[in-house]
């Protein structure tokens, strides 16, 4: 099965079925990120705050690449598929 996709066991079922998104949506919204996507998050900004420091240091556009690289997966592994 896929990562992040929860399923839960609906009353007097046998079989546990996906949770809709916008259920989801809610219980993210009263709840808050878990653990793992506050560390995801806090790498994202660690590695842009990183790449605009040493893109200033080497004057180079390369850590750049490295920041949106990043921001690019951070964005994709935080997405709730619909």
């Amino acid at each position: 099965e896929r990562p992040n996709h929860y399923w839960a066991f609906p009353p007097g079922a046998v079989m546990p079925e996906p949770i809709p998104t916008q259920v989801l949506w809610e219980i993210k919204q009263a709840r808050g990120w878990c653990a793992q996507e506050r560390l995801l998050v806090s790498i994202g900004w660690l590695v842009a705050v990183l790449s605009v420091l040493a893109t200033g240091l080497s004057r180079s556009p390369l850590p750049l690449v490295l920041m949106f690289v990043d921001g690019a997966i951070v964005s994709a592994l935080l997405e709730v598929e619909y």
